[in-house]
């Protein structure tokens, strides 16, 4: 039996099974590509053949899409990815003090004291130091992104490359490469720009205190890693399942009400993968905010709504 979290995010999906002592059974990274129910019903083709509906307990949501994800989920639980992420790593190691999150669009800082969230800072505007930028550069470089770390490693000498804005960045860096730098000092250079630019922006006036938590698809970066550690002085820890923490602790949140509550699941079962489902939108004129609602329909019937500020449509729904 199985509780499942579920984060939809800009860049991927993740989709996770937890057994009823909180521990990751199954692990699936999916790439959103701008189409979060495909991406939801693709993770649901994997799971259909190795699970029956059953076995599901509970279902937590998370992310930019937890509403829509919960809506064609049928979701127990909605969280924002702050709650998400902080109740995951408390549950590996209850003396996290700071939790770095870096994902494909956006950044987040976590601030933890005793077992509660504190303070929190998220950067959604330059996409310097996101997943995304790394992945343009490393493409650029015809570099896999899984090396980008490796090569940082081996550089004996790294440069100074300007990171407080994505475009200025590229820029130096191709100016870098034209003065006959090479691939490893450059790409150590843009580790070290990239923590800085956090650190300066996201990071500004926190006070980061170990244990220090590095989450999210960039923690796979074992560059950026020692780059927020000789920048910080600190040990920095990337948790296991670090890619999914945000579903993990989705799938958590479910455990939690579920068991807390005792009550069933809503979960509407793994056949969502073979429901053809169409979005069309329409803007609401009840108020002057004129709200794009979002509108998602199986063949006629309206499964849901979301995108307005007051509730007025989704609640109209049932979903």
């Amino acid at each position: 039996m199985y509780y499942m979290g579920v984060d939809v995010g800009s860049v991927s999906t993740d989709i996770v099974l937890l057994n009823k002592n909180a521990e990751v059974v199954e692990s699936i990274y999916l790439r959103t590509k701008g189409k979060p129910i495909e991406a939801i019903q693709n993770g649901f083709r994997i799971l259909k053949d190795k699970y029956t509906d059953k076995q599901i307990l509970g279902v937590g949501t998370t992310g930019s899409g937890r509403q829509i994800a919960s809506y064609l989920i049928g979701g127990d639980t909605v969280k924002n990815e702050i709650t998400a992420h902080a109740i995951a790593a408390l549950n590996l190691d209850k003396d996290v003090k700071t939790i770095i999150e870096i994902g494909g669009q956006d950044s987040k800082i976590i601030i933890l004291r005793n077992g509660i969230v504190s303070d929190f800072a998220m950067n959604t505007v330059c996409a310097a130091g996101t997943g995304s930028f790394l992945d343009r550069q490393a493409e650029r470089l015809e570099i896999p992104i899984d090396k980008f770390g490796e090569h940082a490693l081996r550089s004996t000498s790294p440069i100074r490359i300007a990171g407080r804005c994505a475009v200025f960045a590229e820029s130096d860096m191709i100016h870098k490469q034209q003065l006959g730098y090479s691939e490893d000092d450059i790409i150590c250079g843009l580790c070290d720009a990239l923590v800085r630019n956090y650190l300066n922006n996201v990071g500004k006036g926190k006070e980061i205190l170990p244990k220090i938590f590095f989450q999210g698809g960039v923690a796979s970066n074992i560059g950026i890693k020692l780059s927020f550690e000789k920048s910080l002085g600190y040990k920095i820890i990337v948790p296991p399942n670090h890619k999914v923490m945000g579903a993990v602790g989705a799938a958590i949140i479910a455990k939690d009400h579920i068991e807390r509550y005792k009550v069933q699941t809503n979960f509407k079962g793994f056949n969502l993968a073979n429901i053809n489902f169409v979005s069309t939108s329409f803007e609401c004129s009840g108020c002057e905010n004129k709200c794009e609602v979002v509108q998602i329909k199986n063949n006629d019937e309206i499964v849901g709504c979301f995108g307005d500020r007051c509730g007025k449509w989704n609640k109209s729904t049932a979903v």
